[in-house]
């Protein structure tokens, strides 16, 4: 009776003098590796305009059918910008699809991870939302 008692104060005497492995989340982020995919953003050319051409090649390869890409009308094709890009986080998978099918480079996955919210519709990022950095 008193062996397995012995065991297991030894065993939590062990663990005293270790390095914790908790992370103190809101005062410390955890670091994530380079491969990482998180939130979608759009990013935009060296004039400051937006690089997606809404050839809609991302929304096609999405499997979970997150998002909706609305054109809007330009004189010609080369001209052509997305007059609605909606991304549904709460539908995303965060596959990276997108960034690879697109043949601008205009749809990245960026690192963040946080996607915690007490709104549903707040998951929903429009082209505004995702410009932003």
């Amino acid at each position: 009776m008193l062996g397995p008692l012995v065991k297991g104060l030894a065993k939590t005497f062990e663990q005293l003098f270790r390095k914790p492995i908790t992370i103190e989340y809101p005062e410390k982020k955890r670091e994530v590796s380079d491969r990482f995919r998180g939130h979608p953003r759009l990013l935009r050319d060296e004039n400051g305009r937006i690089k997606c051409v809404a050839c809609h090649l991302c929304e096609t390869v999405c499997p979970s059918k997150a998002i909706v890409v609305e054109p809007e009308a330009g004189e010609t094709i080369h001209e052509k910008r997305p007059r609605r890009f909606v991304v549904d986080l709460t539908r995303c998978i965060f596959c990276g699809f997108c960034q690879e099918a697109c043949p601008k480079g205009a749809i990245m996955l960026n690192r963040k991870y946080e996607l915690a919210q007490y709104d549903k519709a707040a998951l929903v990022y429009d082209k505004e939302k995702l410009l932003q950095d």
